[in-house]
């Protein structure tokens, strides 16, 4: 008994270790793509938009702690990638790592349930994991690099918002997305006109999206009624990819100066973008999960109401009540 046993912690530490590596390869990855957006802010290296925060927070919800060297793993790759390891690194490394690791842990404090289904989860998301989170990363990474003297001590704020808002918008853009893809389910019974909007959705917030951003007028706003839509219609499973649409359009328009962004300051380039991209997902995010909360409540209702109508037909044989409480329909898509 004690070999069998032996024999299945290892496979356990095996699958554990493959667990790791495919979360830093992941992470990795991702970095990779952020990296193609990257801008250079007083020397450093930042991205308007951070997405291995996301997944790393993700993957602490999906997994547990048990993931964090994935995540030290994947971070060291991508410092690699960007510069020479040097003992800065460390810090660089430490503040990446704790980021997620913190966030994550506030928000199993508070309660947080992955479905998204409640406002307090979509409020727990974005002030709690995003914005109190993410400043580890940052006031760790710039502290640093500052001390060092990579940067100059002048520079620290401006290298500093960059950073904590490109980690921002990670976990508000990616780790919505992911939960909801990993939870979602192909829907049964859904009418053709129903397809045909969500697709006319997509359609129309990837046109508009490029037009406002390749348009000298100030047009931004034009794609909030689109996300407002999606996120009434479809709730998450819909917003999510809208948002994630608009937000890597006007990355993509940002680093080229064009549109809206073009004339301007880097610092008023990053405001403007950084605005955008968080009242995106703020609104795709807070309004699916009060529409959401809102069918879970009427749904609750209709059960207890049908339930209570079966009561009474059982006390008063004949009764119509039954009749007239018809069972709790899915609300669907």
């Amino acid at each position: 008994m004690a070999a069998v046993a032996r024999i299945q912690e290892i496979r356990r530490s095996g699958a554990v270790v493959l667990l790791m590596l495919a979360v830093a390869a992941v992470y990795f990855v991702a970095g990779r793509v952020g990296l193609t957006l990257q801008v250079d802010v007083g020397g450093a290296v930042v991205t308007p938009l951070w997405p291995p925060t996301g997944i790393a927070l993700t993957c602490l919800l999906w997994f547990g702690l048990r993931v964090w060297p994935g995540i030290a793993l994947g971070t060291f790759l991508l410092i690699l990638v960007i510069s020479p390891f040097e003992t800065y690194s460390l810090g660089v490394l430490a503040g990446n790592t704790l980021a997620p690791v913190c966030a994550y842990l506030m928000l199993r404090r508070v309660g947080f349930r992955t479905q998204l289904d409640r406002l307090r989860d979509g409020l727990a998301l974005v002030f709690i994991g995003a914005l109190a989170g993410m400043l580890i990363s940052a006031t760790v990474g710039a502290g640093v690099l500052v001390l060092a003297g990579v940067l100059a001590t002048d520079d620290f704020w401006q290298i500093w918002s960059a950073w904590w808002a490109g980690d921002a918008m990670g976990v508000l853009v990616v780790t919505p997305l992911l939960l909801v893809c990993r939870t979602v389910r192909w829907p049964k019974g859904m009418r053709p006109a129903r397809w045909v909007e969500a697709g006319f959705l997509l359609v129309s917030v990837a046109a508009v999206s490029i037009a406002v951003t390749h348009t000298a007028l100030t047009l931004l706003f034009l794609v909030f009624p689109l996300l407002m839509w999606a996120a009434l219609r479809f709730q998450l499973i819909g917003a999510a990819p809208c948002v994630l649409i608009v937000s890597v359009v006007a990355i993509s328009a940002a680093t080229d100066v064009t549109g809206p962004f073009s004339g301007h300051s880097l610092l008023a380039i990053m405001s403007t973008l950084q605005a955008l991209n968080g009242s995106a997902a703020l609104t795709g995010l807070l309004l699916s999960a009060i529409v959401t909360e809102q069918y879970t409540v009427r749904h609750k209702i209709e059960l207890a109401c049908s339930e209570l109508a079966e009561v009474v037909d059982r006390l008063v044989p004949g009764s119509d009540a039954a009749r007239r409480w018809p069972p709790p329909q899915d609300k669907g898509i």
